[in-house]
């Protein structure tokens, strides 16, 4: 099997490792395949593919988007490092209101799939990074929301004191006041 799957802390939320073949050429590497993925509970409905290029102390999110057009994310780093996070935003959740993070970068080839349900967002720890991420809904303006980075009551723990934001993200409500359809479902 090329690739380990570790469920985080929220379980719902895994990490992906696959096997990196090198040598003094480079190295090749999977990034995904189907029926490993579907076996570790990852869905095969990506119908987007996103690449986002940021500087050192960017930070983006929180982010998500409402139901019907919520999103799964399956992400990984081409360039860089990044740290990424994923909040619980599903009412009910014995979860809700915490969050994981995991270091992604192209030296470590980690991978992280966060579910529908969950608030993402990632900070630039290298010079600058390119993230990659492929999104099980296609993206709909009318539905974007956004969570506030800092928010107390999540108290994500970023590796950047001062990151560089947009005007958007700063000026996001906090998880108790944000316009949230997720509903936890324990089956």
């Amino acid at each position: 099997m090329p690739f380990t799957f570790t469920r985080l802390q929220i379980p719902d939320v895994i990490l992906i490792e696959p096997r990196v073949h090198g040598d003094a050429r480079g190295f090749f590497v999977e990034t995904y395949k189907q029926s490993e993925f579907a076996a570790a509970g990852i869905p095969d409905v990506f119908v987007q593919h996103n690449h986002s290029h940021s500087a050192y102390g960017v930070l983006r999110g929180l982010h998500y988007q409402l139901h019907p057009m919520a999103q799964g994310k399956l992400l990984s780093v081409a360039a860089g490092e990044i740290f990424d996070v994923a909040v619980d935003i599903r009412r009910g959740s014995p979860t809700f209101g915490q969050w994981v993070g995991a270091t992604l970068s192209a030296a470590n080839h980690h991978l992280l799939y966060v579910p529908p349900g969950f608030a993402h967002g990632f900070c630039v720890v290298s010079d600058m990074a390119d993230l990659l991420y492929q999104v099980t809904a296609e993206y709909s303006r009318v539905h974007e929301r956004g969570i506030l980075w800092n928010d107390p009551d999540i108290a994500i723990a970023w590796p950047v004191a001062e990151p560089l934001l947009s005007p958007r993200d700063v000026a996001a409500p906090r998880l108790r006041d944000a316009d949230n359809n997720f509903v936890w479902n324990a089956g």
